[in-house]
């Protein structure tokens, strides 16, 4: 009997196996995370890559289901490293009346959709830095993903974020009114108590404002002291997350990474010194570049016929300053103060504002992977990683914009998108 069992079980097993779905996926080019090569293919069984590599190495059962598309290149699924699925384009509503005017259940309705773009733009994997207002809504749409209630890709939330008392929006409404914060604040040995809320409430990490525009003229100013983030990351360290800093100035900058931040996001006025403080203490640095481009179209800039706005001719200094400083750059573009699905537009920008074509296809794959503890399962084209790749047409190592031509997004060995 226990023979009979045993047969049973293991012949269940190779069924299960043979029944998982089987892929080759072949290219003019592979970019495996790190190089371009000729003449590869990819072996998909199931949710994970079973080989990658020259063709006449890879052999493929005989059901494998093949694809191929002419003048095309596959890459790892995208991932995007500064996400708001939450929110959408200001210049559509503007960021206060979606915080306090719209309700977190109708919040959630439209982020189903700004997930499902995401995913569709080839960009499978998503960091979302906070739900600006709508408390953990991330936490049930990461869920809702992850169940396949709805399309959209691999979530890191932060859940609500942390910001220093008096310094968040929204502001300017009548002080005998309680008026509901974009984050949650907290101060001094509080942040203890805040932070392990924030854990126990599904935060994949603890994403803090380390900065804001509270300064006497409305300049960005630190919101925290030194050691009110070292209380912060040692409480997130001690569960395994990272912390995450919201830094433009070069004071909070120096605090987070001293503190132990390990990635700045948005850092405006990052220069060489700053940069290479990032480098020593091995912080990513993400630099939010689309963002700053959109507001000030918003605000009336005519890019392409208007002088650059101060705004913009700094992001661009600093970001060459960056660059000098040999800083890791990865990507996120605060995708939802402009369109979901537009994800590439920060990627233009990085390679517009002077960053080499292939390091930015690196930043929103192996960078990215790495900066955030996923390099053993997504960022690269590598034998037992998961599934997750994307075919554009056209050769994105010599023209960024080429990502938009997206012809296959595969996620976990799920095709959700295949263009003929």
């Amino acid at each position: 009997m226990r023979l009979l069992l045993s047969i049973f079980f293991i012949t269940s097993i190779l069924v299960s196996v043979n029944a998982q779905t089987s892929y080759v996926l072949t290219a003019d080019r592979v970019f495996d995370g790190e190089a371009i090569h000729e003449g590869w293919a990819v072996l998909i069984q199931g949710d994970r890559i079973i080989s990658a590599g020259p063709k006449e190495k890879v052999i493929a059962p005989s059901n494998a289901k093949k694809i191929n598309y002419s003048n095309s290149t596959l890459t790892p699924g995208l991932i995007e490293g500064h996400s708001h699925l939450l929110l959408y384009p200001y210049n559509i509503t503007d960021w206060d009346t979606q915080v306090l005017k719209e309700t977190d259940s109708y919040r959630t309705a439209r982020a189903t959709v700004h997930a499902k773009n995401t995913l569709m733009a080839g960009f499978t994997t998503a960091r979302d830095l906070g739900t600006e207002g709508a408390g953990y809504s991330d936490v049930a749409l990461k869920r809702a993903i992850n169940e396949g209630i709805i399309p959209g890709p691999r979530l890191m939330v932060a859940g609500r974020a942390i910001v220093s008392t008096g310094s968040y929006g929204p502001k300017g409404y009548d002080s005998d009114q309680q008026i509901m914060l974009g984050a949650e604040a907290a101060d001094g040995n509080d942040l203890i108590r805040v932070v392990r809320d924030q854990i126990g409430k599904g935060a994949d990490f603890i994403k803090v404002y380390a900065d804001y525009r509270w300064g006497v003229d409305g300049e960005d100013r630190p919101s925290f002291t030194l050691d009110e983030l070292k209380l912060i990351n040692e409480v997130t360290k001690s569960s395994g997350r990272a912390m995450v800093c919201h830094a433009k100035s070069k004071e909070a900058i120096k605090r987070a990474v001293l503190a132990g931040a390990e990635t700045i996001e948005h850092a405006d006025f990052i220069d060489v010194e700053i940069g290479k403080l990032m480098k020593d203490h091995n912080v990513t640095y993400i630099p939010t570049i689309a963002a700053v481009d959109m507001i000030n179209q918003y605000r009336g800039w005519k890019k392409g016929t208007q002088p650059e706005p101060a705004a913009v001719v700094n992001k661009k200094k600093s970001f060459k300053e960056a660059i000098a400083s040999g800083v890791t750059i990865g990507m996120g573009g605060d995708v939802g103060v402009f369109p979901h699905g537009e994800n590439a537009l920060e990627l233009e920008l990085m390679v517009e504002y002077g960053l080499p074509v292939l390091d930015a296809l690196k930043a929103c794959t192996s960078i990215n992977a790495k900066a955030f503890h996923l390099e053993k399962q997504v960022g690269f084209i590598k034998e037992g990683l998961k599934a997750d790749i994307v075919i554009v047409s056209g050769d994105p190592s010599k023209n960024i914009s080429d990502l938009r031509k997206v012809k296959l997004v595969m996620k976990d060995g799920v095709v959700y998108r295949q263009e003929k």
